[in-house]
This record gives C-alpha cells, sequence and structure tokens, in this order.
C-alpha cells in the first residue's frame, strides 16, 4: 500500500512540473548575455581607473621633469612620453601630453582615450599637475 502511494505521489509530481519544461534554458538565454554584459563593464570601468592613473602618473613624471632648476617643457615632454610608452600600451590610447614652464611655474596636462571593451563606449581620461619651478634663493 505504501509503495502505490509513493508511486502515485512521484506521477503527481512529475505531471505538474511537466508544464515548466525547458524554463531553465530560456531564463539561461535571458540571464547569460546580461552576466557577460556585466562582466564586461566592470572590466570597462577597471580598465577606464587604471587609464586614469597612468595620465596622472604621467603628468606627474612631466612635471618633475620641467620644474626642476634648469629644466624645460621638452624634457617633461620626453619624461611623460617615455612613462607612457613604457605603461600605457594597453590602457590609454591617443594620448596627448602639454607641458608648460615659466619662469616661476610649470603645468602639465595628459589627455588620451581608453582601451574599448563595451562596443560603442569611447571613455576619455584626463589628468593635470602643476606646481612652482625649483630654483636657487641665496641667503640673503
Amino acid at each position: 500500500m505504501a509503495t502505490n502511494q509513493v508511486k502515485a505521489t512521484a506521477w503527481r509530481v512529475r505531471r505538474e512540473s511537466s508544464g515548466e519544461r525547458g524554463a531553465i534554458a530560456a531564463e539561461l538565454v535571458i540571464a547569460t548575455p546580461l552576466l557577460l554584459l556585466a562582466l564586461m563593464a566592470i572590466v570597462q570601468f577597471a580598465l577606464w581607473s587604471h587609464a586614469t592613473h597612468v595620465a596622472q602618473a604621467a603628468a606627474a613624471e612631466a612635471l618633475a621633469a620641467a620644474r626642476v632648476q634648469d629644466g624645460t617643457a621638452a624634457a617633461g615632454h620626453a619624461a611623460a612620453q617615455q612613462l607612457l610608452d613604457d605603461l600605457a600600451r594597453g590602457p590609454l590610447r591617443s594620448s596627448q601630453i602639454a607641458v608648460e614652464r615659466t619662469a616661476t611655474s610649470a603645468s602639465a596636462s595628459v589627455r588620451g582615450e581608453v582601451a574599448a571593451v563595451l562596443p560603442g563606449v569611447h571613455l576619455r581620461v584626463h589628468a593635470e599637475a602643476a606646481g612652482e619651478v625649483e630654483r636657487f634663493v641665496p641667503d640673503s
């Protein structure tokens, strides 16, 4: 008697769940692309963050080279370009460096575009650094 009851219960469960056949596959068809899109967005954000740090480092390097005593804007530009050549082969593309030096101050600006992971997403980064020029001031 108990065996018949188990069989009847199993048959009832199979009959009730047969209307949901393929529901898991349909959910996966919808969820998988959304999960991949979310993963790609995370990777895109990480690349943007890294490119921003690279641009900031290049601007700081340009400023350090330009603001030293007897430094030049060309030396700052060369230092930033060298750093970008070493670091930015991946995340930062189409970089532009601008360095200015006057008698009392120096500034550097680095702009570029982030490597795209998501189609149609074109993120840009910009970093600036400025400071006074180092100079010798004799004691009076």
